[in-house]
């Protein structure tokens, strides 16, 4: 093989390594079947590492559609963070979009307090969307709880792809430039 064939074959190689690195976690594969990464991003706060988070779907997202679709969010920790202030940070974020009554927003951070739990560096929580339906989250790969009410997903999910997301550069990492 003459090297020009061999750099570009090493080429290819090196650009195909990182899709070949992102496995689909088990939970995302069995509640989307065959998904794609559509993009990651990662969250900074005040310059310290708090997540990384991957959208997973089976097919692409406008910036607009993304509430009418299923799709995974896996968000992957990077320190020690209890669960009910990620469920308290969520629903403060999920304001963001619309006013939410006193008595809904009670019922929705219990739920959350309920379903998310502390994580610790390396710890991983899934939110599955299902349209409609309402929102499933996985920790670690188990399923922690469920929560039927389809405007909670939408609002919950809004967090990271609505337009009104407190973190544009990540919503636009996640959507993977397809918005």
């Amino acid at each position: 093989m003459d090297r020009r064939a061999f750099a570009l074959g090493l080429a290819a190689a090196c650009v195909a390594a990182p899709a070949r690195a992102q496995r689909v976690p088990p939970e995302v594969a069995a509640e989307l079947g065959s998904p794609r990464l559509l993009g990651r991003g990662r969250l900074r706060v005040m310059g310290f590492h708090v997540y990384d988070a991957r959208l997973w779907s089976t097919q692409p997202l406008a910036g607009s559609d993304w509430h009418s679709r299923t799709l995974a969010l896996e968000i992957e920790y990077a320190r020690r963070l209890g669960g009910r202030a990620i469920a308290e940070r969520s629903l403060e974020e999920m304001r963001r979009q619309r006013e939410i009554p006193r008595e809904q927003a009670s019922r929705w951070l219990d739920s959350l307090v309920a379903t998310l739990p502390d994580v610790a560096e390396g710890d991983r929580i899934t939110g599955v969307q299902r349209p409609g339906e309402g929102a499933r989250f996985f920790a670690n790969g188990t399923l922690r709880g469920e929560v039927r009410d389809a405007e909670f997903a939408r609002l919950f999910f809004g967090i990271w792809l609505s337009d009104q997301s407190s973190q544009p550069a990540l919503r636009a990492a996640l959507l993977g430039g397809s918005t």
